[in-house]
């Protein structure tokens, strides 16, 4: 096992102790959160509210219960990944696509944890990673003008459709030195879904595992 595939394995089995039981919990996306997934028969949950389609059979295939967000009311808890966070708890999320998804939920949690490994910590969101946008697909050439204008470089995800079939802008060298003004000046473009900058819905708690442990980090 290589030494960041361990560092997941210890964020997602940290992540257990904030779930109690009959929980609906709702569960994120990505390889760290495929982790917690492979570790949720030891809870006992009422039902969970999954953040993509891919969650939701990994889920399905464990017997956890599907329960939709509109019927769940406000969740106590969601836990997810991220492909990158500053000192605030700011996030960039959406490298596999599922970030409106993952937004909604986390929008409609009153706890979010994240768990990350040491590689995800960064001073500056945006250097290294790109943002991803999810837009319309009649509006992708218009937004992707609009973000050239914003100083960035998108770039279309080709051959991936979101679970609302929408398409991905990867977008690279934008200025997210002010995520929270950033990501509300993406959400105002036309044609825009949703952007991966979590600044307004930021986690709550972090998980930062690293080869010396797990370090808690709360906002």
């Amino acid at each position: 096992m290589s030494d960041q595939n361990a560092q997941k394995q210890a964020a997602a089995k940290a992540a257990l102790r904030y779930i109690e039981d009959e929980m609906i919990l709702g569960v994120g996306t990505g390889s760290t959160v495929n982790c917690l997934i492979e570790l949720l028969p030891q809870v006992n949950l009422k039902g969970a509210v999954a953040s993509s389609k891919v969650t939701e059979d990994k889920l399905r295939a464990l017997g956890i219960d599907i329960i939709d967000l509109n019927f769940a009311g406000t969740l106590d808890l969601y836990i997810d990944g991220a492909d990158e966070v500053n000192a605030d708890l700011q996030l960039i999320k959406g490298g596999g696509g599922a970030l409106t998804r993952e937004k909604i939920v986390a929008a409609a949690s009153n706890k979010f944890v994240c768990m990350v490994d040491a590689s995800k910590s960064v001073e500056v969101l945006g250097r290294a990673f790109p943002v991803p946008i999810e837009v319309l697909p009649q509006a992708r050439s218009y937004v992707a003008r609009q973000l050239v204008e914003l100083g960035g470089e998108p770039v279309y995800r080709e051959g991936f459709v979101t679970d609302y079939g929408n398409l991905i802008l990867d977008t690279y060298d934008l200025d997210v030195s002010n995520p929270i003004a950033l990501e509300q000046t993406l959400n105002n473009i036309v044609g825009v879904v949703c952007n991966g900058i979590f600044a307004a819905n930021q986690a709550d708690v972090l998980l930062k595992a690293s080869s010396a442990g797990v370090e808690t980090i709360l906002r």
